[in-house]
């Protein structure tokens, strides 16, 4: 229990951090272990919930901010397609891109959090200063790579065995060879990577601007009245 506190306080903490830019606290108070482990708190909690949004069923085929399309080439044909009695093709296959991703995003729980555990005191400092998107900039810069590993071979595995997905790939490859097809669509199963990734990172920047906007909103009641008194010194 007593563990369990000293998180949610650090994690209001930091939640006030990134909500005052570091005006009711100074930004050199970040390296003190409470001001620090504040706001590593606030970016795993901000973390978790992109996670879980995505990682969930329609996590990505529900969301319209998110939802994976067929990539442009393949739109360009899709009134073609559903001429000729490929609409069941077509669908599947969109369905099968999001749910590829909504299976793939669980994995950058983990990267996202060992990312916040190695941040120096000078990643800190900067994310409080930086622009509203400092956050999401930040795990841009040190889990792309990593992300893009764990998500492609789930991606493949769950797409497979899409019939409409293995003829895209041999047509956009050749595409490619003739500049018909963009570089990051002529494989199907790095385009969905790309764009699960991309799903991951505008979550995680909007979960960073809702704690901005209202730290204390994005925190409990009992968190509100412990740290209340703090914005009325």
């Amino acid at each position: 229990m007593h563990s369990f506190t000293t998180f949610t306080k650090a994690a209001a903490l930091g939640l006030i951090l990134f909500a005052t830019h570091a005006n009711a606290l100074s930004v050199d108070d970040l390296s003190s272990n409470e001001a620090s482990k504040g706001l590593k708190a606030a970016l795993i909690q901000g973390a978790g919930k992109a996670v879980s949004k995505l990682g969930a069923v329609d996590g990505f085929f529900g969301n319209k901010e998110v939802k994976i399309p067929l990539p442009d080439t393949m739109k360009k044909a899709e009134k073609a397609m559903r001429m000729f009695g490929m609409s069941k093709q077509a669908d599947e296959l969109v369905l099968k891109m999001n749910r590829a991703a909504e299976a793939a995003v669980p994995e950058a729980k983990s990267l996202l959090v060992d990312s916040v555990k190695k941040m120096s005191v000078a990643d800190a400092k900067s994310i409080l200063t930086g622009g509203d998107d400092a956050a999401t900039q930040y795990f841009k810069k040190t889990t792309s790579s990593a992300m893009i590993d764990k998500f492609l071979p789930i991606v493949k595995k769950a797409t497979e065995n899409v019939q409409l997905a293995q003829q895209y790939n041999k047509f956009a490859e050749m595409g490619n060879k003739f500049g018909i097809v963009k570089k990051d669509q002529m494989n199907l199963e790095q385009y969905v990577t790309q764009k699960t990734l991309d799903g991951v990172y505008l979550m995680m920047a909007k979960e960073e601007a809702a704690i901005r906007k209202d730290p204390v909103g994005q925190a409990s009641n009992l968190l509100k009245k412990v740290f209340g008194a703090i914005g009325s010194n």
